[in-house]
């Protein structure tokens, strides 16, 4: 059952008890990424995600590692573009010291001016990596194009020239404007004691105050059409296609997600048997939707060597224009809704699984999305449903189109999504 509750200076807390488990997983999830920048201090949020674990007034750098290493855990954190998460998965025995770390981390880290330097190096190796890595890279430089103009289009990363700027008075004023009670949920999955938890979390995070009542809203975000092409030396181009999608909360996404399980989203899917497994055109090829408050995506994604790039293209636009004009079957709708309940309730078996969901959940919707809600919408989406989001994503607006590879100047890659 899941359980939600307030503590006395705001901070959520949302956990779910799973007696049966002998692992538990705990996240302190704060409501600021990527999107709550600006070009001057793009990269402050995942930078101060890194900062986080270089040491702290009880522990330094190693002993923080050391702490959940030598209990057999894990820790670690992650940054997006509208949350940042530091998280750790233990034990159930072990919830005291995983509890004790984590708030040890979030408010007695030293940011000191020597580890400052250090992380910047750190995160330009990371930039460094990211850039040798073409398949990943398109997708940012998709971001930048589709979203041009907003927050939302910015690298999570950063980029050298923001980073470099960087010192601790701009880190500690971000700190003060998003880390605050309100603006911060607490989500524990798996085995746990209820008197225990409670318990740890007075002592450690009741005394946190912070006046800051501010709700984090986002400007709208227009969509832009744009074409681009980033030439590299690579073997493979990598392509992506994007369409406006939709934003969270919304129930259309459940159609949506049964048109990108049809569309791309696995093996068995249309792009993939046509273009990968009749074809033997790419190794690679699929899809997935992306949702932010007020703003989603939709995306195709496929590598290809450079002279199969034409065909490759237009066999992608062949198979939406199929899916808007025909639609889906009965039968491929059934199948869909039972994939999707399946992938869904494994990966509930996962404790760390459950905690994002409950983390994410609460911190963007300010409510939980429970499994059986989830299955509900599912088993109700309908055929009319469904192209009537096929028709909302495919044909109001013109894709965005980006490469990256070996691409030859005479290429169009507009022309493509005229088909």
């Amino acid at each position: 059952m899941i359980e939600k509750f307030v503590l006395d200076n705001g901070v959520r807390v949302v956990c779910e008890k799973i007696p049966y488990l002998r692992s538990v997983s705990v996240g302190i999830w704060v409501g600021t990424g990527s999107r709550n920048e600006d070009k001057t201090n793009n990269g402050i949020s995942h930078f101060i995600e890194h900062l986080l674990f270089k040491g702290t007034k009880n522990r330094t750098a190693k002993e923080i590692a050391a702490a959940i290493d030598s209990i057999g855990g894990i820790i670690n954190a992650s940054t997006g573009k509208e949350y940042t998460c530091y998280y750790t998965k233990t034990l159930d025995t072990h919830i005291d010291t995983a509890v004790d770390v984590l708030a040890d981390m979030f408010f007695n880290s030293l940011f000191n001016e020597k580890d400052l330097n250090i992380e910047k190096q750190v995160i330009f190796e990371e930039i460094n990596m990211y850039e040798d890595t073409p398949d990943d890279l398109v997708h940012d430089i998709l971001a930048e194009v589709m979203w041009d103009g907003d927050a939302l289009s910015y690298p999570v990363l950063g980029t050298y020239e923001s980073l470099d700027k960087l010192n601790r008075q701009a880190i500690m004023d971000y700190l003060n404007n998003y880390y605050f009670p309100k603006n911060t949920v607490i989500a524990i999955a798996g085995n746990y004691d209820d008197k225990k938890i409670e318990d740890l979390l007075e002592k450690y995070f009741t005394g946190w105050k912070n006046d800051k009542h501010k709700t984090i809203d986002y400007n709208p975000v227009n969509y832009n059409s744009g074409v681009k092409v980033k030439y590299k030396d690579t073997e493979q181009v990598h392509l992506c296609i994007g369409f406006k999608g939709i934003e969270y909360g919304n129930d259309d996404l459940y159609p949506l997600s049964i048109i990108n399980n049809i569309l791309g989203g696995g093996m068995s899917s249309r792009l993939f048997q046509k273009i990968r497994e009749e074809k033997g055109l790419v190794y690679s090829i699929y899809s997935y939707p992306s949702a932010y408050k007020n703003a989603g995506a939709f995306t195709i994604y496929a590598g290809m060597k450079p002279e199969q790039f034409k065909e490759v293209c237009r066999l992608i636009m062949l198979e939406i224009k199929e899916l808007v004009q025909s639609g889906i079957s009965q039968s491929e709708l059934e199948k869909a809704k039972e994939q999707l309940k399946g992938n869904y309730m494994l990966g509930l078996e996962s404790t760390y699984n459950k905690m994002t969901i409950l983390g994410k959940s609460e911190l963007i919707l300010g409510r939980i999305i429970t499994p059986e809600e989830f299955i509900s919408k599912i088993d109700q989406v309908t055929i009319d449903q469904v192209q009537k989001v096929i028709e909302q994503i495919f044909t109001t607006e013109k894709p965005c189109c980006v490469a990256v590879g070996k691409i030859k100047e005479n290429i169009d890659l507009a022309s493509f999504s005229e088909i």
